[in-house]
């Protein structure tokens, strides 16, 4: 049985042959979140003791998991026995003599610390191993390592969210702050009750799914690289360090406090909170009240909403489509009809979402669009925009007809963009992004 212990980090291990440890340290470096490196041994080096004192890898973890060839072929309790001289033709050979093996943060070195802020942690009040999942998205290849990142994941009560958050921060050897929290499809995780490693947890009532990245990454990077032999812990089964689950206020690893974050909901369905520092949150709220002042009396801060603009930006930040809606008509006797202010603005923030990877389409009515295929044309020849963007209109000729532009044939799981954006002066004459998920549709 599997022993779980506060106030130390735990660990896990993987152990692979000398030729590939060099690649895996890389692999390691590269994807910090799932895989915390906290010591490499030397070939053939059973003990670890810049890590744990007078340890011996080879029998101080309750249970193995042995790969040949990328398979996992067996558990068993001790490596004692590729560690002793076996005869291979004329010469004596020592499996583990020309093995290097990696001691990796885990998740089991928050957990205490969740205990004593009061947060329930639900796996340890219902006796079970935490739940673990395979997910679509992929770590950073190096070398002949390349595997989905594995997350772990704990039902968190919504209130509780910004102090867990808080808490496992302080922690980076044990994988820091989650990595994603709500919906558990936009990780390509298809059901809860079926983890691939550890056991279905269960939750209870206000309670939200909050994933860290996790250590068991290494298996499937075992798994995919498919060495002649590996071993690894078996998932639950941890290496027990010296190394307090707590740095020290001297420790280097201590995080920056303005960097801890704090936890914002973006979208209600697909249910999504997004991370975003106490620093940075603190200059967009700045530029919020900033934003918000009305020297012309016009009743601009009746239209504040607080936290409008730092969900907007969180919003954007997840997207990889946005649609920017421009056009307010002014005089329709007027040449041109609309606006002509808030499209300088779109053309703007288009620049800034395009620079950010993003797709982006501008949004008009009939009315405004020969204006703004110009402001197009004219921020192409200038250097502004680099290439034309799509420039669509909607008119509205019945019920469904918003439904089916948004998302077409539609279908509210494939929508035309993941968030729409209004230029600044069409949503409040305030200079806000207002930010609108077209995933409900």
């Amino acid at each position: 049985m599997c022993v779980f212990l506060s106030g130390y980090q735990q660990a896990n291990v993987v152990v692979l042959p000398t030729s590939l440890a060099d690649d895996f340290e890389s692999f390691c470096y590269n994807n910090p979140a799932p895989l915390p490196l906290l010591y490499r041994s030397q070939s053939g080096e059973t003990s670890c003791v810049p890590v744990a004192k007078n340890a011996d890898i080879r029998t101080d973890i309750a249970q193995y998991c042995v790969y040949e060839e990328g398979r996992l072929v067996k558990t068993i309790s001790s490596l004692q026995s590729y560690s002793s001289q076996s005869r291979t033709g004329s010469e004596q050979h020592s499996p583990l003599a020309d093995m290097v093996t990696f001691y990796l943060g885990c998740s089991f070195g928050f957990e205490g610390k969740l205990k004593e802020a009061g947060i329930p942690v639900r796996n340890v009040e219902q006796g079970k191993n935490v739940s673990m999942y395979r997910t679509a998205v992929g770590c950073v290849p190096r070398g002949v390592f390349s595997c989905p990142l594995v997350v772990t994941m704990r039902p968190v009560p919504a209130g509780f969210l910004d102090a867990v958050v808080e808490v496992t921060h302080q922690n980076p050897l044990a994988h820091g702050a989650p990595v994603h929290v709500g919906d558990p499809a936009l990780l390509g995780i298809k059901e809860l009750s079926k983890p691939d490693y550890g056991d279905p947890v269960e939750f209870q009532p206000g309670d939200v799914p909050v994933f860290w990245a996790c250590g068991v990454t290494s298996v499937e990077a075992i798994l995919s690289s498919k060495p002649a032999l590996a071993f690894s812990h078996s998932p639950g089964c941890m290496f027990l360090t010296d190394i307090p689950d707590s740095p020290s206020p001297s420790n280097n690893m201590n995080p920056d406090l303005k960097l801890t974050p704090l936890c914002f909901q973006v979208t209600q369905n697909p249910l999504l909170y997004s991370l975003v520092s106490k620093a940075a949150a603190g200059k967009i709220r700045q530029l919020e009240q900033i934003i918000g002042d009305d020297p012309g009396q016009r009743g601009i801060r009746n239209l504040f909403a607080q936290d409008e603009l730092l969900r907007s930006c969180l919003a954007l930040s997840h997207s990889s489509s946005v649609a920017i809606t421009t056009g307010f008509p002014t005089h329709y006797m007027h040449s041109p009809p609309d606006e002509t202010d808030g499209p300088p603005g779109a053309i703007a923030i288009a620049t800034m979402l395009l620079s950010l990877g993003k797709q982006v389409t501008l949004l008009t009515d009939s009315r405004a669009v020969e204006m703004n295929r110009a402001l197009v044309e004219e921020a192409v020849r200038t250097g502004v925009l680099k290439a034309a963007i799509p420039l669509v209109t909607f008119e509205d000729r019945g019920a469904d007809s918003a439904l089916h532009f948004l998302c077409p044939h539609g279908d509210p799981s494939k929508p035309r963009s993941d968030d729409k954006c209004a230029d600044p002066v069409q949503t409040s004459n305030t200079s806000t992004l207002s930010v609108l998920t077209s995933l409900p549709c």
